[in-house]
């Protein structure tokens, strides 16, 4: 029996919102016993790091610092969510370049002192970026995963959940491609309790409304954008789903997740990072799962994946 294990260490690169929430997600749930925060900000990173080390009294103990890229070392994961905010009116591609820029300057010095950490990123355009990540890095590319349409996931099935008057856990949706506006709902292989939505409504007396269901692909992908405009940011919602993905990879789940990895001859798509229905586990990215598409969820996947390589190309990837 070894008595001395090592904790599990989570560094976090980028500690404004979506990253100190991530952290304060992190700590509450007990998944690490080490978390590093590292921002070119080192007094705010210090700061988030002193706050909830102090609420380590009510919940779960860790070791909780701010630190640098020398702490990557012996990480299993090492979350991105450095970069500039997206503001309101201003698409996520809109932050293309002036992130690029900032990950050519962060992803060298984390490889520099882990090659074995899952590299998971949030920031946003998240899947060009996640695809510049992997040229910087040099890593396999299951290593590389973009937090990518885990959220647009959620938020389409909590609003179809809402609906349909559902637990949202017991709906089975996607939305994959790009995280963002040219975002596909997979309306073919949707399902409550094993049924296709139609077939639910009419067992169900319910009237199955596709109006409706337009509405809840709409609200869904222009969810940030409303929120931007409310309060400036989202960091809830992406703060959990980040706690999920890094879940899967330090306890090894092999759970089925939509973000975002490189993408190789899927339904003619190759050498792109866009989401899919992906198993997460110790290794990162295991692989990508093939979906039935119809004629026009593959069309509409396909001119996503467009829509990303045009913006990869623009920075010179």
């Amino acid at each position: 029996m070894n008595l001395h294990l090592k904790p599990i260490r989570v560094v976090i690169v980028g500690a404004g919102l979506v990253g100190s929430t991530f952290a304060y997600a992190l700590q509450l749930s007990g998944l690490a016993g080490e978390i590093v925060l590292i921002d070119v900000n080192h007094a705010r990173a210090e700061g988030e790091a002193m706050d909830l080390l102090h609420s380590t009294s009510f919940g779960a103990p860790a070791r909780i610092w701010a630190g640098d890229y020398a702490d990557c070392a012996g990480a299993a994961a090492v979350v991105i969510c450095a970069g500039a905010n997206q503001k309101p009116g201003e698409t996520r591609l809109d932050l293309l370049r002036k992130n690029a820029a900032i990950f050519a300057q962060i992803i060298p010095q984390v490889v520099s002192h882990t090659r074995d950490a899952i590299l998971v990123i949030a920031t946003n355009p998240v899947d060009v970026l996640t695809y510049a990540t992997l040229k910087l890095s040099g890593l396999p590319p299951q290593q590389v995963i973009g937090s990518g349409t885990i959220l647009d996931t959620a938020r389409f099935r909590a609003l179809l959940g809402q609906h349909y008057g559902v637990d949202p856990r017991s709906v089975h949706a996607y939305i994959i491609g790009e995280h963002g506006d040219s975002e596909v709902p997979v309306w073919s292989l949707a399902h409550i309790a094993g049924m296709q939505l139609a077939d639910f409504c009419r067992l169900n007396n319910m009237v199955c409304d596709q109006a409706a269901l337009d509405n809840i692909f709409e609200r869904t992908r222009n969810a940030a954008y409303e929120i931007i405009q409310r309060k400036g940011a989202t960091y809830y919602a992406i703060a959990t789903g980040l706690l999920r993905i890094v879940e899967a990879i330090v306890r090894d789940q092999n759970t089925v997740l939509s973000v975002s990895s490189l993408i190789t001859d899927y339904y003619g798509i190759s050498d792109i990072c866009l989401s899919l229905p992906t198993v997460v586990d110790r290794g990162g990215a295991e692989r990508v799962l093939r979906l039935e598409l119809n004629e026009e969820e593959a069309a509409r996947l396909r001119a996503s994946a467009d829509v990303l390589r045009r913006a990869a190309q623009a920075i010179g990837m």
